[in-house]
């Protein structure tokens, strides 16, 4: 029964990385084009502030420098370095480097928040990466530096924040969305500086533009983040790292279907393979679930 209770846990947290996988295609489709950084604000910025009108709970003390933290980590940061690093490589060879995410993981959870590390989960990194090489790895490129040490930056603060998040829970008392929202506003906050300075606000926006943008604040920012925290809450932060690879999965699929990009019989092995490291990342029934300190205060 714990190890159903588990699996559906990590069934709706998967969600979220799907979600954001379908965000490709909204921003290539409905957006402003070359805009990456405008998306990304857009994204964080009003979704955090509309969940912090509705909560009306504002960080206090030691929690306003450790929102600043995660919401950079966990959105502003990462959110900036994975575009550097989609400009400057092939979509592929960025979500491959991506995926040592997990592996960060392994290491600084083991470190952190006390997380044992097995020979199973080195396996499931192994799979993962192995998966999204068959996924969306096509032929040999040459590798920018800054390219590569962006998607490396993106993995290791995506990593970072997982960790951090487990390790500090959340505050007694407040709810899982006022705390999404603080992490939304301050990585919303990090990136509007890059967004004025490198690309400036468009001068005029279509009606398809404001559905795509309504699109990312709705179901790529206040819905997947508050079922994403809440997954990070309820599983070990390896777990949910493998959780991430949902998104490449989706963002192909969906280039097949709307697109009409090719999908390869390699390709759908990939897609099975990803799905087969997530599962073996996944917590035994012995083992016990990890959570921050104050995690479990507050859970609604």
């Amino acid at each position: 029964m714990k190890s159903g209770r588990q699996l559906l846990t990590a069934g709706v947290t998967a969600l979220a990385p799907a979600i954001w996988g379908s965000t490709y295609l909204v921003t290539t489709e409905w957006l402003p084009p070359d805009r990456p950084l405008l998306a990304a604000t857009v994204r964080a910025l009003p979704a955090g502030l509309i969940l912090l009108a509705f909560a009306c709970t504002l960080p206090t003390g030691i929690w306003l420098w450790r929102s600043l933290v995660l919401g950079t980590l966990n959105i502003g940061a990462f959110l900036f370095l994975l575009f550097v690093a989609a400009y400057r490589l092939p979509g592929g060879i960025a979500a491959v480097i991506m995926t040592a995410q997990p592996m960060f993981v392994l290491i600084l959870a083991a470190l952190f928040i006390g997380e044992k590390t097995r020979l199973l989960h080195v396996v499931a990194c192994a799979l993962g990466t192995g998966g999204v090489v068959l996924l969306v790895f096509k032929g040999t490129v040459a590798l920018d530096f800054i390219g590569v040490v962006a998607a490396l930056g993106g993995a290791a603060c995506m990593a970072t924040g997982i960790t951090m998040t487990k390790r500090w829970g959340r505050p007694a008392g407040v709810g899982l969305l006022p705390f999404t929202g603080w992490q939304l506003v301050a990585g919303g906050l990090v990136l509007l500086p890059f967004t004025l300075s490198i690309e400036g606000l468009p001068t005029t926006l279509t009606g398809t533009n404001v559905l795509g943008f309504a699109y990312l604040i709705s179901l790529g920012a206040v819905i997947s983040y508050a079922i994403w925290f809440r997954g990070m809450e309820r599983l070990p932060a390896l777990a949910v790292s493998f959780l991430a690879l949902a998104s490449p999965i989706v963002a192909t699929l969906l280039g097949y279907l709307f697109l009409h990009e090719a999908l390869s019989i390699l390709q759908l092995v990939g897609i099975l393979v990803i799905i087969a490291a997530a599962l073996l990342a996944q917590p035994r029934p012995t083992e016990p679930r990890t959570l921050g300190p104050t995690a479990t205060a507050g859970i609604r």
